[in-house]
C-alpha cells in the first residue's frame, strides 16, 4: 500500500489554492493521487509533480474463439491493425501524437508475426493466438507465468528509460469475449450481464457469444481451484496476461497507470486480485460503451474521468484523458494559494 504520511499535507496544499474547496472535482483527487505516489520515500510531500516521457504500451494478441464468429472482423484484422499502428494510421497514433505520448506496439501472440525493424515494435510472443476458450484452456499455466514476466519486463524497461506515467492499449479480435469470460468467472456473474456487442455484432451473434462464454466459464468452474491465475489460463488472452504483468510492475515501481477501457480494466482488476495495492497507482480514463466495463469499474470502485461513448480500444480513452492529468499537475504545481495571491475569503 502507498505510505499516506504526506496525504494531509498534500490535501492542505490543494485546499489552499485560490478556489472553493473541491471546486476542481476529479482534478483534485487526481492531483492528490499523483502527488502521493511521487512523495513515496520522500521526507516531505512533493510540491511539484513531474510527468516525464508518457508512454502508451499497446499489447496485441489473437484469440481462438474468434473462429466462432463472435466479432464483426476475422482474426487477420489484428495483424492488419498492428501494421496500421506502425504506419501511424490508427486513431491511437493521432491521439498519442497530439499529446506527445510515446507509442510502442507489442506482439504478445498474434496469429501471423509482422516482419519489420520498426524501432517501436516489440516481439514477445506467447504463441500464435490462444486456443478457443469455449472448448479448452486458452493457454497453459506456463504461458501465464511467462506472460506476466514479459509484461512486467517491458513496463520496467519503459520506466527505466525515463517514463513515469504509463498507459496500456490493446488490439485483438475477440478480446471482448475473453474479457467478458474473465469478468464472469472472477465476479461470479452470469455472462449475459458481462457480454456486450463489442465492435457491433448482431443480436444473433451476441446470443452465440454469450452461449460460448458460458461454456468456457462452466469449464473453469468445474475443472479445479478457482483463482485469477487459473482464470487467465482457461479464459484469458496473451495481450491480457501481459497487461496484468505490466500493471503489477508499475505498482512495484510506484508509477501511475492511466487505465483505458474494458479489456485494459479487466487486466487491472486481475492485477488487484493478485496484488491489492496495485489499485493505488491506477487512474481511470473513461467509461466505455461496453456493458462489462460498467461492472468492472464498480468492482474496482473507480470513477473514470471521461464518458464519451467510446468503444474502440487501442488505448484511445487513456490518450484522450492524458491532458486532464496534465491539467491536474499544472494546477497543483502553479496555481496560487490564497496567501500567495492576497485573496481573503
Amino acid at each position: 500500500m502507498l505510505d499516506t504520511r504526506h496525504s494531509a499535507v498534500i490535501q492542505e496544499r490543494i485546499d489552499n489554492k485560490t478556489k472553493p474547496l473541491g471546486a476542481l472535482g476529479q482534478l483534485e483527487t487526481t492531483a492528490h493521487q499523483l502527488a502521493l505516489i511521487q512523495s513515496q520515500g520522500q521526507k516531505e510531500a512533493v510540491t511539484h509533480i513531474a510527468l516525464t516521457q508518457p508512454t502508451m504500451l499497446l499489447f496485441a494478441g489473437d484469440h481462438g474463439i474468434a473462429k466462432e464468429g463472435v466479432s464483426i472482423a476475422p482474426s487477420e484484422v489484428t495483424q492488419q491493425m498492428v501494421l496500421n499502428f506502425l504506419a501511424g494510421g490508427a486513431a491511437i497514433n493521432q491521439f498519442c501524437r497530439m499529446n506527445n505520448i510515446n507509442l510502442k506496439v507489442i506482439d504478445c501472440g498474434i496469429l501471423k508475426p509482422v516482419e519489420t525493424d520498426h524501432p517501436d515494435y516489440i516481439v514477445q510472443r506467447l504463441g500464435a493466438g490462444t486456443h478457443n476458450l469455449a472448448h479448452k484452456a486458452a493457454m497453459s499455466q506456463q504461458q501465464v507465468a511467462e506472460g506476466l514476466e514479459l509484461g512486467g519486463s517491458i513496463a520496467k524497461q519503459t520506466i527505466a528509460a525515463g517514463c513515469n506515467v504509463l498507459m496500456f492499449g490493446e488490439m485483438g479480435i475477440a478480446n471482448t469475449s475473453s474479457s467478458s469470460a474473465l469478468l464472469s468467472a472472477l465476479s461470479t456473474t452470469d455472462a449475459a450481464y458481462c457480454v456486450g456487442k463489442g465492435t457491433g455484432i448482431s443480436d444473433a451473434q451476441l446470443g452465440n457469444k454469450i452461449s460460448l462464454i458460458r461454456q468456457g466459464v462452466a469449464r473453469y468452474n468445474e475443472s479445479g481451484e478457482p483463482g485469477p491465475l487459473r482464470a487467465l489460463a482457461e479464459l484469458g488472452g496473451f495481450e491480457i496476461v501481459q497487461m496484468v504483468g505490466a500493471f503489477l510492475a508499475a505498482s512495484d515501481q510506484r508509477v501511475p497507470v492511466l487505465v483505458d477501457g474494458f479489456i485494459v480494466s479487466i487486466a487491472a482488476y486481475i492485477a488487484t486480485l493478485l496484488k491489492p495495492e496495485a489499485r493505488d497507482v491506477m487512474i481511470f480514463a473513461h467509461r466505455s460503451e461496453e456493458q462489462g466495463h460498467q461492472k468492472v469499474l464498480a468492482l474496482l470502485e473507480a470513477q473514470p474521468m471521461l464518458d464519451l461513448g467510446l468503444r474502440l480500444g487501442e488505448g484511445t480513452g487513456a490518450a484522450l484523458a492524458y491532458p486532464l492529468l496534465r491539467a491536474s499537475v499544472e494546477f497543483y504545481n502553479h496555481m496560487a494559494s490564497f496567501a500567495d495571491a492576497g485573496v481573503t475569503v
